[in-house]
């Protein structure tokens, strides 16, 4: 085998194993279920083309007269079929939202990653816009990963504001907590430390006092990195996958959207 033969062939390996331990890593980040219930009533569904031409399923929920528009970027794992019940009692509080699902997880076609999360977010937005709502009826909603999503998603387009349950600066905060050093390993992905800083809008965050996956204390120096105007709350009694399941986050998720439009307008 001449030198250069050699060289190719290390080469190639080089790729392989980037391109293994890359997919790897999405594979420890996402967790997607392509299983959904039936949509629920009243709901609408809606398939959106990204960027990158990826078709993204999402559930509508539009109240006569809501006070602002909710787009929502969920967590890591499940999808939106999971949420349904949150998404009514978003809706019962006059809120109009629209969830939808990350490539890969439920009805949407392709396959999760970082990059394709913010495409599928700033597709959402976009389809909310092309609808006739203004930017200043728009509150960026997301939990857990999705809440960094949700970051990223206000520095990139106009919005009110931006809502973030259960939410850390960078993944790699996470991972060190869970897995030491090795956590190092998940680099600079869904790291939004820097982003919040430039917020120029308002900005809510709330956290379980009890999270077990994202610790309160994430919550706290997130919070303590954003300009004000902000809020904070403490879900007292909560972990990280039933918070979304107490009245009072979801009232005042509510009220500072309401503000936050009032605000804008």
């Amino acid at each position: 085998m001449t030198i250069v033969a050699r060289w190719w062939w290390v080469v190639l390996a080089l790729v392989v194993v980037t391109v293994a331990g890359r997919r790897m890593l999405e594979n420890l980040i996402f967790f997607p279920d392509r299983e959904m219930p039936p949509t629920p009533p009243g709901v609408l569904d809606r398939m959106i083309e990204t960027a990158d031409g990826v078709r993204i399923h999402a559930w509508l929920a539009a109240p006569p007269d809501p006070t602002a528009t909710l787009v929502w970027s969920h967590g890591n794992g499940g999808n939106i079929g999971n949420r349904a019940e949150i998404l009514l009692a978003l809706a019962a509080r006059n809120l109009a939202v629209l969830a939808y699902d990350y490539r890969g997880y439920g009805r949407s076609e392709g396959t999760p990653s970082e990059a394709g999360a913010y495409l599928d977010s700033e597709a959402a937005y976009d389809h909310v816009r092309a609808s006739g709502i203004a930017p200043d009826r728009i509150v960026c909603f997301g939990e857990s990963l999705g809440g960094t999503v949700s970051i990223r998603l206000a520095t990139e387009r106009p919005c009110a504001g931006v809502a973030v349950v259960a939410t850390f600066g960078s993944m790699r905060e996470v991972a060190r907590i869970h897995y030491g050093l090795m956590g190092s390993a998940i680099g600079s992905r869904f790291d939004v430390a820097n982003r919040i800083a430039r917020l120029a809008v308002p900005l809510f965050v709330a956290h379980g006092d009890q999270d077990e996956i994202v610790p309160y204390e994430l919550g706290e120096r997130l919070f303590a990195a954003a300009p004000e105007p902000k809020r904070f709350l403490r879900v007292r009694g909560a972990m990280h996958n039933d918070v979304l399941g107490y009245p009072e986050l979801l009232d005042a998720v509510a009220t500072f959207a309401a503000d936050a439009v009032a605000q804008a307008r």
